[in-house]
This record gives structure tokens, sequence and C-alpha cells, in this order.
């Protein structure tokens, strides 16, 4: 889930909005009893980004269509990828850890790193992963929308969440 912040003047007339990733696949490797080592990789779709919030179908169209076109201009960019480089992991209860994942994130065809922070519980045959992250858009070449004159437009910073089960 993408969470974008309204800014601006009349930030106070604007929505925020929740974006849902819809297709995305990976593979997440991790020991169990310890967590380490362990490896994430993650292929996103740009164009399954979808509003979740309760707004218009026309209203929906077009931040959809702003954000697919403009913003992450997914026929120049179809792909987001994560590739984790490193996995810490502190064990909080019998298998329960707080984990950060260090790795390369490439959106709108820049690579920088991030740090995820998140929790993991094993389950049977199954891993549970929760946590959030933030990145700037300008840090990956992304213009923050911005309408009526700038008054209303897209905090820089998005918050990005999940909550995601594998199973083997």
């Amino acid at each position: 889930m993408v969470h974008a912040y309204a800014a601006g003047l009349l930030s106070f007339a604007a929505h925020n909005h929740n974006i849902a990733v819809r297709d995305f696949a990976g593979e997440a490797e991790a020991t169990y009893g310890s967590v380490e080592p362990a490896s994430l990789n993650m292929r996103v779709k740009a164009a399954s980004l979808a509003v979740t919030d309760k707004v218009s179908d026309s209203d929906r169209e077009k931040i959809e269509t702003t954000m697919r076109n403009e913003v992450l201009e997914i026929s120049r960019y179809p792909e987001i990828v994560f590739q984790s480089t490193s996995v810490s992991a502190t064990r909080v209860d019998e298998g329960k850890y707080q984990v950060k994942i260090g790795g390369n994130l490439t959106l709108h065809g820049v690579t920088h790193s991030v740090t995820i922070n998140g929790r993991l519980d094993f389950g049977t045959n199954e891993m549970h992963a929760v946590g959030e992250f933030p990145i700037r858009q300008s840090s990956f070449g992304i213009k923050p929308v911005s309408v009526a004159g700038g008054t209303i437009k897209v905090k820089d910073e998005l918050k990005l969440s999940f909550d995601i089960v594998a199973r083997q």
C-alpha cells in the first residue's frame, strides 16, 4: 500500500490517498529459527497501482490516469523492483522477529538504497511480514503532483506499507 498525503495552502480541502499494489511477485528466503541468512526480491507491475479511497469513479479515473501516465510513466518504467542487500533480525518471541531489510529500490528508472523496518512471524508453512518505510518521490526523479497553482499538492514523502503472507 502506498500512502500519499496532501500538502499546500489548500491541503485542508484535499484528500490523502491510499493506493494498493494489485500485481506483484517475488521471492523471500529466511532461515527458520534465526531469520538470517535471508533475502527478499520483489517486482511490482506499476500499472497495477489502484486508488482504494472512497471517491467517485470519475475522480478515481483522473487520479489513476495521472499517477500512471504523468507520475510513474508506466510506458517507460513498467516495473518497480526491490532487491535486498542485507537482512538483520532480532528475536522478540518464539517465531517472531523485528527485521531490518536493506536493499535497492528501482522506481521510475532510478535506483536508491532503502531500509525496510518490519515484523516477521513464522507459521507452519508460511511467513507473515508486516512493515513500512518512507520514500521521497523527488529522490527517484518524480515531481509530486500539484494542482490549483500549487495550492494543493502531494507531499514529496510517501509511506509504503505491507502486510504479506508468503507460503512455502
